[in-house]
C-alpha cells in the first residue's frame, strides 16, 4: 500500500497517546540506554516534564553515554545560563539548527532559506529504538505562547524497534554531522563533515562505510537494493524524511497513494491543515467515489496565519462529502491517519505548505491493523468526545469579517510560498 516498508521485529509498535504517555515512556528508554541517545525536536522547554527530560539526557551523559540533542533555533528558545552550564558539565552535546543572529534576530523571517526549519521530532536510543511524532519536549499543559492550557494537547508519537530505528539514527547522524561542521557537507564533501565530527569528539558509534551502505535507507526510507519504490514488499513499517533535496515531496506522496488507494474509510487528524491543489483533489476524489472521508482539524484559535488559512479549503471537501470536525477541547497538534484500517501513519508533518514544502519533517507508516485499530478508536473517540461538526450552511452562512479574515490569511500564505521559490 505504501512504499518503503521494513519488517518489524516481534515487539509491536507502541503508539503514545499525549505526553503523559510519551514522556514517561521517553524517559525510560534514556535511562536505559548504554552507548547513544540522538534527540531531534522543534521545541525543547525546560517548564515542566521538559526539565524531567533534560535531567534524564544529563543522567545518561554522567554515565559516560554520547548523548546528542539538536533544537530547531526558532522553536527553541536561547538556553538560559542555569541550564547551559548544567548541561555543559554533564556532558550533553547541545546544538541549534539555523539559530536566528544578530541585533535584529526577527528580520532573518524575511529571509526564506532560514523558513526551512527543523520540525521533526525523533529520539533515538541506541540505534535500536525510535521515537517519532509531533509531540515537542513541551509540557502538555503548557504552550510557551498561550500560557497554562486547561485541558492538555491533542498528540501522538509512536516508539519502534528494529530496522527503522537504524535509519533514523543514521539520519540524525549525518544531519549532526553538517550542522557540527556548519554545513561544510553541503560546501564542500560529505567526508569533510564526518571527519570535523569525529574530531570534535562526538563520532565513532557508526562508521563511514555502515553510513554509506545504509545511507539510501535513511534517506528515502526504501530498504537497501530495493529496485523500486511502488511495490508492497513483505514488511510493515517505513520511517519518511522529508528534507529539501531527495525527499522534498516524499510525506505528501504517501499520502496521496494512501487515499488514492482507499476503498472504505480516511481518517486524518491534522493541526495545520491547507493542502495542495493535488492533495485536496486526492480526498474530493475519495469522497466522490464512495470512500468515508473524516477530518479531524483544528478548532481553537492558536496563530493567525494557520487557523484562518485552513478555512478556505473547507468549502470544496464539504461539497463533496468530506466530514469536517473541529476539536475544541484544547489545542490540537497531532499530525496522523488510518486508511482501510490497515495503512497508518505517525508523524511531525502537518499538511500545509510549511510542512510539506519547506521544513524537516519525520513521519512513520505503518501497515499493521492492530496498531491501526487503535489509532482508529483514539481518534473517534475524539471526535466523539470534543469534535465539533463543520456543517455546509454553517460554514456557507459565516460572517464577512470572518470570510475576509479568512482570504487575507490565505493569501499572505501563497506570498510567503512565491517569496520562498515554492509552487503549491
Amino acid at each position: 500500500m505504501t512504499e518503503a516498508l521494513i519488517s518489524l521485529p516481534k515487539l509491536p509498535p507502541q503508539l503514545l497517546q499525549g505526553g503523559v504517555a510519551f514522556f514517561p515512556a521517553l524517559i525510560t528508554a534514556i535511562d536505559d540506554a548504554t552507548y547513544w541517545v540522538q534527540l531531534e525536536t522543534y521545541i525543547f522547554d525546560f517548564h515542566g516534564v521538559g526539565a524531567d527530560v533534560a535531567e534524564a539526557l544529563m543522567r545518561a551523559a554522567e554515565r559516560g553515554l554520547t548523548v546528542q540533542v539538536l533544537v530547531d533555533g526558532i522553536g527553541t528558545a536561547a538556553l538560559e545560563l542555569e541550564w547551559q552550564e548544567k548541561l555543559k558539565t554533564a556532558g550533553v552535546h547541545w546544538q541549534v539548527y539555523f539559530p536566528l543572529t544578530g541585533n535584529w534576530p526577527g528580520l532573518g523571517l524575511v529571509r526564506p532559506d532560514l523558513w526551512r526549519r527543523l520540525h521533526r521530532k525523533l529520539c533515538v536510543v541506541d540505534q535500536d529504538m525510535v521515537f517519532c511524532g509531533g509531540i515537542n519536549v513541551l509540557d502538555d499543559y503548557y504552550d510557551p505562547t498561550h500560557g497554562v492550557l486547561d485541558s492538555p494537547r491533542f498528540d501522538f508519537t509512536v516508539a519502534l524497534h528494529g530496522p527503522v530505528a537504524g535509519a533514523a539514527s543514521e539520519a540524525m547522524a549525518l544531519l549532526w554531522w553538517r550542522v557540527q561542521a556548519g554545513y561544510s557537507a553541503r560546501r564542500h564533501h560529505l567526508a569533510e563533515a564526518w571527519e570535523a565530527f569525529k574530531a570534535a569528539g562526538y563520532g565513532g558509534r557508526i562508521s563511514a562505510a555502515h553510513l554509506a551502505r545504509r545511507r539510501a535507507l535513511a534517506l528515502s526510507s526504501r530498504p537497501a537494493g530495493a529496485k523500486t519504490s511502488h511495490a508492497l514488499p513483505a514488511a510493515r513499517a517505513a520511517l519518511l524524511l522529508r528534507d529539501n533535496l531527495l525527499n522534498r515531496n516524499i510525506i505528501e506522496r504517501a499520502y496521496r497513494k494512501a487515499i488514492g488507494q482507499a476503498r472504505q474509510e480516511i481518517l486524518i487528524a491534522n493541526a495545520y491543515f491547507v493542502p495542495g491543489g493535488r492533495l485536496r483533489r486526492a480526498l474530493i476524489k475519495a469522497a466522490r467515489r464512495g470512500v468515508k472521508v473524516t477530518l479531524l482539524l483544528q478548532g481553537k484559535y492558536e496563530y493567525f496565519m494557520q487557523y484562518h488559512a485552513t478555512r478556505p479549503v473547507y468549502g470544496a471537501l464539504l461539497d463533496a462529502g468530506v466530514e469536517i470536525h473541529e476539536y475544541e477541547a484544547s489545542f490540537l497538534h497531532a499530525k496522523v491517519a488510518v486508511v482501510d484500517g490497515h495503512w497508518a501513519t505517525v508523524g511531525s508533518s502537518n499538511l500545509d505548505p510549511l510542512s510539506l514544502l519547506l521544513a524537516r519533517e519525520a513521519n512513520v507508516v505503518l501497515d499493521d491493523r492492530v496498531f491501526a485499530k487503535d489509532l482508529q478508536e483514539r481518534l473517534l473517540v475524539a471526535i466523539a468526545g470534543h469534535g465539533r461538526r463543520v456543517e455546509p450552511v454553517e460554514y456557507n452562512g459565516r460572517p464577512w469579517r470572518q470570510r475576509l479574515l479568512d482570504l487575507a490569511a490565505y493569501a499572505l500564505m501563497r506570498l510567503a510560498l512565491l517569496l520562498a521559490g515554492q509552487r503549491y
